[in-house]
């Protein structure tokens, strides 16, 4: 047995260890950040040679220019900054529901063969790479949303449009949303639900009025998980925006353009301020995220305080 000098020497040791692994893991984090935002303010700074001399960007116009032209270095993100918060929204108004009605079938509904199936499903759907959902969607959902564009006499791109980006983000954020509301419903006290059933409640409201209340913080959190990725998706949206070169773009069989996928289109074949531009773009696209998480994460604690009151 060990006595207690010896339990105390252990536990100084495990608690440098996880300090280390703690401070690499938060190193990590900083570093990547610090070098996006050096590389991100190089072209509003330095001057870049190029065919038309030296040529710097301007942030104004990176700011509120609607445009993405690289002549002259007149590189605009506001119009792709709206067009990845009208996208991220509407796949989620179509994935939230889906994914927590899913969840409740899971939870609540299905027999025990059909829940372990289905949420075996949900489970490899969200451990799929975002390359794979990238070519289901060029490959599948263009062709769909091209035949639906003909049938309404709508000229499409070849079905590269916003609805095309819209489903494959909701596909993408539906098993995310879907465990972890899974995993919210499972938490909610079986008393909680056999009181309501034994006051007359049906099952129905039973599964919507008490699993789906007692679960709600967890699905709100799920919710930011499945926004967040759906913010930062490049290589699917890549491969079913488009690249419009202007913007806004709300017309559903539109091209479009999200910050993501003008990070990620053609960076391989470019170079100086062309190339620090993208990384302008991932500032802008961080500060998205954070301001998007900090909106969200205020309402779920103001959810949960009136909840409790």
């Amino acid at each position: 047995m060990y006595n207690s000098e010896s339990k105390i020497k252990i536990d100084n040791v495990v608690r440098y260890i996880l300090l280390v692994i703690a401070f690499l893991c938060a190193s990590t984090i900083i570093f990547v950040i610090a070098f996006i935002l050096v590389k991100g303010i190089s072209p509003f700074l330095l001057k870049y040679p190029t065919s038309d001399g030296y040529l710097k960007a301007n942030l104004m116009t990176f700011l509120t220019s609607t445009s993405w032209i690289k002549l002259n270095a007149a590189y605009g993100a506001l119009g792709a900054l709206i067009n990845t918060i009208y996208v991220t929204f509407l796949a989620t108004i179509i994935a939230l529901p889906i994914s927590v009605l899913t969840a409740l079938f899971i939870v609540r509904i299905a027999p025990k063969a059909v829940s372990v199936f289905v949420n075996n499903v949900v489970e490899l759907l969200a451990a799929i790479p975002s390359i794979i959902f990238g070519l289901f969607g060029s490959g599948i959902i263009n062709p769909i949303v091209k035949n639906i564009a003909n049938f309404f006499n709508v000229q499409t791109f070849g079905g590269t449009s916003v609805l095309s980006t819209v489903l494959v983000l909701t596909i993408m954020m539906i098993p995310t949303i879907t465990m972890l509301s899974v995993t919210s419903m499972k938490a909610v006290k079986d008393s909680q639900i056999q009181a309501s059933l034994a006051l007359g409640a049906s099952y129905t409201q039973t599964n919507f009025k008490v699993v789906l209340n007692g679960a709600k913080s967890g699905i709100f959190a799920a919710l930011i998980l499945g926004v967040g990725r759906a913010l930062g998706e490049a290589t699917a949206v890549s491969m079913v925006c488009g690249n419009a070169t202007k913007g806004p773009n709300f017309g559903l069989f539109d091209i479009t353009r999200t910050l993501t996928s003008t990070m990620m289109l053609e960076m391989h074949e470019s170079s100086g301020i062309d190339y620090d531009i993208r990384f302008s773009a991932g500032i802008l696209l961080i500060i998205v995220i954070i301001i998007t998480n900090v909106i969200l994460n205020t309402i779920k604690k103001r959810m949960e305080k009136y909840s409790n009151a």
